[in-house]
């Protein structure tokens, strides 16, 4: 059965091509279904003979193995491309290697070509497309009998117009033909209410070649010197270790009653991602999987992760967007890209729901000062209710740090929680762990004081 959502939209499309329209522009939240949604569609146009095949395209193998599977399933048949197939799913970069014989094929057959996460694709023409963009220009623009194009966050960082999209004048706004936003999503119960968590610290010390020592109350301020980085700082031990603490915690608590309740680390580099997982499996001991460019069965891996019962999975830009993993609720953002349509993705793999009691979807990240800003805009996009918690008492109440730190339970599946929350009062609680690190650059963080947490939960009573 299709979800309200979805009905919905498949209407407006049915009404949309039968008004001599050929492209579709649909903006849904992520995790809301985009490809089933894509999958009824495509039956439809089977079922009214208006179509005789279907390409799928989309960013990664993961996504475009998933699209395959859902489309074969809703249309009983093949969707491999081989003969006998209807449809065939290709990642974007599989594109520049269509010759033109490949390309004849949208133009003396009626297809709908469907593009997932169409924002990777930018060009209204040729002079301003980026290479993905040229090829739907050239080739699938004016030849495709129909087009669905799909995305949940629809624009690029840099600025260039999204293919196949419309633009309002004089204001450059984005027209989409159906929207579904995360605030219906909530609304409806297809999609978690997110609870993001901004990370900051009070005392933080950095030391310069001169031995000289200056002392800063907040991320923010930190990073406007010149001499340390947001990379610096997503690296540090004391900052790794005290947000995969405050992860680890909390998928324990949400494991309490979904016991294959999992969580997700974003990473910014391969050697990143092996220093998360050392932490993850020595210190706290929880199990783990790691998912880079540098595995060869990195898509394997990701679908062993699904179903299997692994606590976590460390990521390299390999779990970003479209990967659906349900059983994800607690995701820990320590990658260094900082754009939001990024942020945005990344907080999408925790959104799904599934048939588990316990739908919390939690992502910690630093306060650094635009990821600041785009959890904002998220908790602006939930008007209804919203709770911004400033202070550690009201904090530690969401995380039961109080409560663990008097029961010394143990669970099979992880560390004891009165352990975990040693280590997070340790690394900052109460300021009394004082780390320091070799000098290598000109500068260096030497100490950390008190963390600090600021909690933004967006939810919705309707």
């Amino acid at each position: 059965m299709l979800r309200g959502w979805q009905a919905a939209c498949l209407s407006a499309v049915k009404k949309h091509y039968s008004q001599s329209n050929k492209h579709f522009f649909c903006l849904a939240t992520p995790g809301a279904g985009k490809t089933v949604l894509a999958a009824e569609v495509a039956a439809y146009l089977f079922e009214t003979k208006q179509i005789d095949f279907v390409i799928c395209f989309s960013p990664s193998s993961e996504v475009a193995n998933g699209i395959r599977k859902t489309f074969a399933k809703r249309l009983n048949c093949n969707f491999d491309g081989i003969i006998g197939s209807v449809g065939c799913s290709y990642t974007y970069q599989n594109m520049r290697f269509f010759n033109d014989d490949y390309w004849k094929l949208l133009k003396n057959n009626r297809v709908l070509v469907v593009f997932d996460e169409i924002h990777h694709c930018a060009g209204s023409s040729i002079e301003d497309a980026n290479v993905w963009g040229q090829d739907i220009v050239k080739n699938i623009q004016h030849h495709a009998a129909f087009t669905l194009a799909l995305t949940g966050t629809p624009w690029r960082s840099d600025l260039l117009p999204i293919a196949l999209a419309t633009y309002s004048d004089p204001d450059n706004k984005i027209i989409c033909n159906y929207t579904y936003s995360l605030q219906q999503a909530v609304n409806d119960g297809v999609c978690r209410n997110p609870k993001i968590v901004l990370i900051d610290n009070e005392e933080i010390s950095v030391t310069t070649t001169k031995q000289e020592t200056k002392t800063y109350n907040s991320l923010k301020s930190l990073l406007k010197d010149p001499s340390i980085s947001y990379q610096d700082l997503i690296k540090h031990e004391a900052v790794i270790n005290y947000i995969v603490a405050q992860g680890v915690s909390k998928l324990a608590s949400i494991r309490q009653q979904n016991s294959n309740a999992a969580g997700l680390i974003v990473a910014s580099s391969v050697e990143h991602a092996e220093q998360i997982v050392t932490v993850l499996t020595d210190l706290f001991h929880q199990s783990a999987t790691i998912v880079t460019y540098k595995e060869s069965d990195a898509g394997e891996r990701i679908s062993l992760f699904r179903f299997s019962n692994t606590q976590w999975i460390v990521s390299v830009g390999m779990v970003s967007e479209g990967t659906d993993i349900p059983r994800l609720q607690v995701c820990c953002h320590l990658s260094r890209v900082k754009t939001e349509l990024y942020f945005r993705q990344v907080l999408g793999r925790i959104l799904r729901v599934n048939s588990s009691p316990n739908q919390e979807a939690w992502l910690f990240t630093l306060a650094e000062e635009t990821l600041s800003t785009f959890a904002n805009r998220i908790d602006q996009e939930l008007p209804d209710t919203c709770v911004l918690i400033r202070n550690n008492a009201i904090a530690n109440e969401y995380f039961g740090t109080e409560t663990h730190k008097k029961t010394s339970s143990t669970r099979p599946d992880s560390q004891p929680i009165a352990e975990i929350d040693d280590l997070l009062f340790s690394w900052g609680l109460n300021g009394s762990n004082q780390l320091k690190t070799e000098p290598k650059e000109a500068s260096f963080l030497q100490a950390f004081g008190g963390f600090r947490e600021r909690v933004i939960e967006a939810f919705v009573i309707g």
